[in-house]
């Protein structure tokens, strides 16, 4: 058994399921969302992408940029959070939850993606 492959796709795993426990709930809920779940779903995709930067083939590229897009929205989403809890008088609206949400959905179809790929991969070296 390979120890890096297994390091690999328990980050890769772990950062889709992270991911969707955050994205499950309410859309307009704040309280639906946990912040914490959101910036543990952040360091665990932030891990995946350092590990998926030694593969220079061409599905290790792809497996990267599926890697950046989630780590993208999902900044994003924390960026959105604590601008709206820290600078507006309103606070998390659920106009913003809405925006938090839909940002940790593209970095869930982007998660998504990733293990399809691994799952694409790892049959293929059966074959």
């Amino acid at each position: 058994m390979n120890s890096e492959k297994v390091v690999f796709g328990f980050f890769i795993v772990l950062a889709l399921t992270l991911n969707f426990g955050f994205f499950l709930g309410g859309m307009t809920e704040i309280n639906h969302h946990s912040v914490f779940e959101l910036y543990a779903a952040i360091v665990v995709s932030l891990i995946a992408t350092i590990l998926k930067f030694g593969d220079s083939s061409h599905l290790g590229a792809v497996f990267l940029s599926t890697s950046l897009v989630a780590d993208l929205q999902l900044v994003a989403a924390a960026i959105v959070w604590g601008v709206a809890e820290h600078t507006t008088k309103a606070g998390v609206t659920p106009d913003v939850t809405s925006i938090i949400v839909s940002l940790s959905g593209g970095a869930l179809l982007a998660n998504i993606t990733s293990v399809i790929l691994l799952i694409a991969e790892t049959l293929s070296v059966r074959r």
